[in-house]
């Protein structure tokens, strides 16, 4: 799980709070970790693998959204495996692992360990939080087509940059003046919180708006494609709008007991004695918390896919062979495998004048696409109701 916790708990000299949920049955709490990790780690890469009797995701030009969705599961992935690497080690070399308890110990390694090992948790989970408020900030600019693949690399900037310059300052705050005196007070550990929590409190505060904004403007340009609001757009547009809740809701569900946990435990830490006995209830709702993070923080990598593409089946198609692309086929059995046609190849082949597109309806067309990328059913209902297909 990922939590700033982890970094706290490489001081010796940790909080009362932080050394209760650290302690509370860590076989277990690791084991749980791994577990849920491992399967969510399997899922993902089912997910994204190429499947046996599916044609492959047909877009009419690379898109930064895609990009954008790949990159968040490989953040995913890639913190997944520092949550296995990490309960491994602890599982498996307690001697190891006890020896961060050690205020004036002469090993460095355990430290380091402890140390590496939450920044790379903490690092990879920020930039996915990033790359998800970066893709509520595309959909919005595909819609109002002033976003492109090529503000990619500004997002690149952003992400990676934001997530290493506020881990590295939440962790030099923390450590400051050295590791063994890191939690003398809550001003060391207040300022890393934040720096850990920024991100994610901003996907749930801004994504929503802009998800909301970005569904307004969807509708009024599928209101404006063809002049009327028939059935398919509108059921286009509900896809859409479906689409956005579901990553929101799994985003919710796999972080909004981190916030809970993190509440209960600043809680704690100001009282004068965590142990007393009408703290009892609060004691155990942390330890519950604790707990479900590992689960539930894990599998977000997994979840998320099944947001963006719904389940993609079972059947991987592991041959390598070159796909014909689908814009550049004339022949008509292409319409028929849902394949979105580029408007130029199917311009120049058009003989009816009348059934033209005009280029506001292509790039409309186009940044629906986007949107609805991986949901078969809404790119077979923009292809057809396109006027690009319906002059083919």
């Amino acid at each position: 799980m990922a939590s700033p916790r982890l970094e706290t708990y490489c001081c010796p000299n940790r909080d009362a709070a932080t050394q209760l949920v650290m302690n509370f049955q860590p076989e277990v709490f690791c084991g749980v970790c791994i577990g849920s990790a491992s399967i969510s780690l399997l899922l993902t890469i089912l997910q994204l693998l190429p499947k046996k009797g599916q044609s492959p995701r047909k877009m009419p030009k690379a898109s930064s959204s895609s990009t954008i969705l790949l990159l968040i599961s490989i953040c995913d992935i890639l913190g997944g495996l520092g949550m296995i690497f990490r309960s491994s080690v602890w599982l498996g070399f307690p001697s190891f692992i006890a020896n961060i308890s050690v205020v004036n110990g002469t090993d460095v390694w355990p430290s380091t360990f402890c140390v590496g090992s939450a920044m790379w948790i903490q690092l990879l989970y920020s930039a996915g939080f990033w790359w998800l408020f970066c893709y509520a900030v595309d959909s919005y600019l595909v819609v109002r087509r002033s976003a492109g693949l090529s503000t990619i690399v500004l997002y690149h900037m952003m992400t990676w940059g934001l997530a290493v310059m506020l881990c590295v300052e939440g962790i030099a705050l923390l450590y400051y003046p050295s590791l063994s005196s890191c939690e003398n007070g809550l001003e060391h550990a207040i300022p890393h919180y934040i720096t850990t929590y920024a991100p994610l409190l901003l996907v749930l505060v801004a994504n929503p708006i802009l998800f909301r904004r970005t569904v307004a403007a969807v509708a009024s340009l599928l209101k404006g494609r063809q002049g009327i609001y028939t059935e398919n757009e509108r059921r286009l547009g509900t896809e859409i709008q479906m689409r956005f809740f579901k990553i929101m809701l799994v985003f919710v569900v796999c972080w909004s007991s981190n916030i809970i946990n993190e509440t209960l435990l600043f809680y704690l830490e100001m009282q004068p004695d965590i142990n007393e006995v009408p703290l009892k209830n609060i004691r155990s709702a942390a330890l519950i918390t604790w707990i479900i993070m590992g689960v539930l923080n894990p599998m977000q990598g997994f979840l998320f896919t099944l947001a963006f593409y719904g389940w993609t089946g079972w059947r991987v198609d592991l041959k390598w062979r070159k796909r014909e692309i689908p814009w550049e086929s004339m022949s008509s059995s292409t319409v028929g495998e849902n394949a979105y046609p580029a408007p130029v190849n199917y311009q120049s082949n058009i003989h009816d004048s009348k059934k033209i597109s005009t280029p506001d309806s292509q790039q409309t067309d186009e940044a629906i696409s986007m949107l609805s990328e991986g949901n078969t059913s809404s790119d077979e209902r923009l292809t057809r109701s396109s006027p690009i297909y319906q002059g083919w």
